[in-house]
């Protein structure tokens, strides 16, 4: 009886692991299912960045803004790879499913990381886009790198040239003072700070249905709160001005007209600093323009990046 059911076991065993070697030896028969591009990329020790790289075609980077993640850019995704393009979405240090370390969170760091992820991938000839504070790294990028692996920059409500009010500069809505109380408020209510900034993100309180200002709301619940207040230190104090002066490269602004974050009047600061820019207003949306106006920003920045270089 014993010798029974050794042998039974021993047929199962084998059985189990024949079935194990062939569906092994079916898998390595095709062609693999990915396109073996990497999810998350190593910008220096400890420290990695979630990356979202879809489709084929001509590429497009696009690096989202303050306190959200590259998932910002879903509905531009589908649209993009449909129209036959490769989109590259970077999430920043301390935001979404990227690594969250201590230390400095400004432009600088943003612009090493970049440049360190477009090595990695060996994109060429890009266009880059960024949102809001995205906006804002992506004109340091251009600006520090000389425009490295990028043809063509586009800036979507972007906080730039400055996103707070200096005695040389009077454009905007926020003040040094504004944005010391958004620091505070982050370190001691951050749901009361993502709540306002709610109420003033759309052009109404119809413009954005319910359905996305929750789904929008669920990946700012990602974010780190210190690279958030550290964030706001850098959105505070920095002067791009002299980086926008640097940059020569065709250039596409889309911007709200009802923009409560980053003003409209940024937008036509940053035009006039571009020489080679086109500055699109869309006159029914606030600071969510990529979804407010959905059909409009997406034709709009594929007809941008399909125009002959």
């Amino acid at each position: 009886m014993k010798k029974t059911f050794k042998s039974i076991r021993f047929v199962a065993l084998a059985l189990l692991l024949s079935g194990l070697a062939l569906t092994a030896t079916a898998q390595t028969k095709r062609p693999a299912g990915s396109l073996g591009r990497a999810e998350y990329i190593e910008v220096e020790p400890n420290v990695r960045l979630h990356v979202t790289d879809l489709g084929e075609g001509k590429p497009v980077v696009l690096i989202h803004g303050w306190p959200l993640s590259d998932a910002m850019y879903e509905y531009q995704y589908a649209h993009l790879v449909q129209k036959g393009f490769r989109v590259i979405g970077i999430t920043l240090r301390g935001f979404g499913l990227s690594d969250k370390p201590a230390g400095k969170y400004t432009y600088d760091v943003f612009a090493d990381d970049i440049k360190v992820v477009l090595d990695k991938l060996k994109v060429e000839g890009a266009t880059i886009g960024g949102f809001s504070m995205g906006g804002a790294t992506v004109v340091h990028y251009v600006a520090k790198y000389k425009g490295a692996h990028v043809s063509r920059m586009a800036l979507f409500g972007a906080a730039a040239p400055l996103w707070t009010k200096r005695p040389d500069f009077s454009y905007g809505l926020w003040t040094k003072a504004d944005v010391d109380g958004l620091i505070t408020l982050n370190n001691t209510n951050r749901p009361q700070l993502f709540e306002n900034f709610g109420q003033i993100f759309p052009a109404s309180p119809t413009s954005v249905s319910p359905g996305h200002g929750a789904w929008l709301g669920t990946i700012q619940a990602q974010a780190s709160p210190y690279a958030m207040g550290e964030c706001l230190k850098t959105l505070r104090d920095s002067d791009l001005r002299a980086d926008l002066k640097q940059i020569s490269m065709p250039t596409l602004i889309l911007h709200g007209k009802q923009d409560k974050i980053c003003s409209y009047q940024l937008a036509e600061q940053m035009h006039a600093l571009l020489p080679q820019s086109r500055l699109v207003p869309f006159e029914k949306s606030g600071h969510a323009l990529f979804i407010e106006e959905l059909e409009k920003f997406n034709d709009e920045l594929v007809g941008f990046m399909s125009k002959p270089s």
